[in-house]
């Protein structure tokens, strides 16, 4: 498995870097890693005591986190309309303009579905 940016080193990695002697530039080019990512291990062992990574997030609060009962209340009251159709009502309604897209991924975070029923063949009274 190779290591991408934006991924966390593994842990093993993280204790050879910790628990080397030397100077930071000295482990850094010894282990492959940034001098940034020596110092930062070490300041954080040596700050809390913990040798594991933090917890890695964007801190970009979600757009809609405060409108979530609202657009549940809407969908579940009117569930036959378009992703569009619901953003132009949130930015009527609330003045929150949001893609398309962050709408679809906030209704799937929410376990909403805007299509109730899988498509059905069509009815024999519609057939004839």
């Amino acid at each position: 498995m190779a290591w991408h940016p934006g991924q966390a080193y593994g842990q093993d990695l993280r204790d050879r870097v910790l628990n080397a002697s030397g100077s930071i530039a000295e482990v850094a080019t010894r282990f492959r890693v940034s001098k940034s990512y020596v110092a930062r291990a070490r300041s954080r062992r040596h700050r809390l005591g913990d040798d594991t990574a933090g917890v890695q997030h964007n801190h970009v609060p979600l757009k809609l986190s405060g409108l979530e009962d609202v657009l549940a209340a809407r969908v579940q009251a009117i569930n036959d309309q378009t992703l569009e159709q619901l953003c132009q009502w949130l930015h009527a309604e609330h003045g929150v303009q949001v893609s398309v897209t962050t709408m679809w991924k906030t209704l799937a975070r929410l376990g909403l579905s805007l299509k109730k029923r899988r498509s059905m063949p069509p009815s024999r009274s519609a057939r004839t």
